[in-house]
């Protein structure tokens, strides 16, 4: 069991930060082939101005048009994209590992805050699945792959709140958020998940599309 513990602990860490790192790199090497392969033309209009405009424009809370049609829904999800990346990157035990490896640390959330913060992750998730369920529109494009996913973001937050907590057993607490964050990070490139690199190009394609073609705003 220490063996195993140490396995993935160590040199599995290492080798789903690996797999995440190149798959992203894959992905948009695939992307930028594709592209070339059939819409080589929007080279031809793609700008980093109008590129960055609506990029930039699209972090801005409710300053696009369509955010403001769906209020809840669109609060829920921006709140939820800060804290998936804010929780991990800020949490104590984790600035921790990252100094004993590297000699780096950063300013870290106050546990009690970091408590909250992964609660309302969770909640955030529960939302998501219970929308999936009940409206129509969303139900009808969602499949169990869909919900697999939700499954997959919740239990490291999960698994690390009962882990800090101890409220059950600790050791396979931890090792369950050790794997589950592992999985995560390994099928982030080859999942839906890999919309955090997808969306921005997305939205640099559709802003110079709008912006230099159309002479319009894409939000």
């Amino acid at each position: 069991m220490n063996a195993f513990i140490d396995f993935i602990m160590g040199p599995m860490v290492w080798i789903a930060f690996l797999i995440f790192i190149l798959g992203l790199i894959l992905k948009i090497v695939l992307i930028i082939k594709d592209v070339n392969a059939r819409e080589s033309y929007i080279y031809s209009y793609m700008t980093l101005k109008h590129s960055l405009r609506s990029i930039f424009a699209w972090l801005i809370p409710f300053f696009p048009q369509s955010t403001r049609q769906s209020p809840v829904f669109y609060s829920i999800s921006y709140i939820f994209h800060l804290l998936l990346f804010i929780v991990p990157i800020f949490l104590t035990s984790h600035i921790v590992l990252v100094n004993e490896a590297f000699q780096v640390s950063w300013i870290a959330l106050d546990d009690g805050l970091a408590d909250i913060l992964t609660v309302m992750v969770v909640l955030a998730l529960v939302f998501f699945t219970i929308r999936r369920v009940m409206v129509p529109e969303v139900k009808y494009l969602t499949s169990t792959k869909d919900y697999i996913l939700i499954l997959i973001v919740a239990l490291p937050f999960i698994t690390g709140f009962l882990a800090y907590h101890q409220f059950f057993l600790y050791r396979p607490m931890v090792i369950a958020h050790v794997i589950s964050g592992e999985i995560m990070l390994i099928l982030i490139p080859f999942s839906r998940f890999s919309h955090m690199i997808v969306a921005p190009l997305t939205r640099a394609y559709m802003g110079s599309e709008f912006g230099n073609v159309r002479h319009a705003k894409d939000w």
